[in-house]
């Protein structure tokens, strides 16, 4: 597929405006971004989450949880695995509808690698977001410190 080809498709817009959140600086955030009846589709959570208020909360308290410096730490090149590292996405395919991101952070001296599969319609709102992490001790720990922000944004306390 040729550059000129990609660059109409829905998903290509969807990323860039996605990138824009992640690093602060598109305006609308994710009531922007998330179609109203888009569905999220976690690591931990068995069953699908759906709308965009549910959505746009486990985006939030991901984006909390594995945060760090966004896309600005993949340009400066300053990632470190196996120490506390800035969040980073490292490899993008983009066809279609369809988005893969891989990224790579690193939680409490944890690795953490995994993948955005982002789905959007034709006006370019996310309809489908599904995370997967890699390796189990990541997983693990993701769970945990998510799980302790989503409560904190829900205003209960962890215990």
């Amino acid at each position: 597929m040729g550059s000129v080809e990609a660059s109409n498709d829905p998903i290509v817009g969807c990323v860039e405006r996605w990138h824009q959140q992640v690093r602060g600086e598109f305006a609308p955030g994710l009531d922007g971004l998330l179609h109203d009846d888009c569905v999220f589709v976690s690591p931990i959570v068995f069953t699908p989450q759906r709308g965009k208020a549910i959505t746009k909360m486990y985006l939030t308290a991901a984006g909390a949880t594995l945060g760090g410096g966004g896309d600005a730490a993949a340009e400066s090149g300053d990632f470190k695995p196996n120490a506390d590292g800035p969040f980073r996405y490292v490899t993008e395919v983009l066809q279609g509808h369809h988005a893969m991101l891989e990224f790579e952070t690193a939680m409490d001296g944890v690795y953490v690698n995994g993948v955005d599969i982002i789905t959007c319609d034709d006006d370019g709102l996310i309809t489908e977001f599904k995370v997967m992490i890699r390796p189990l001790q990541a997983v693990n720990l993701v769970h945990a410190q998510m799980k302790a922000m989503l409560e904190l944004m829900s205003g209960r306390t962890s215990g």
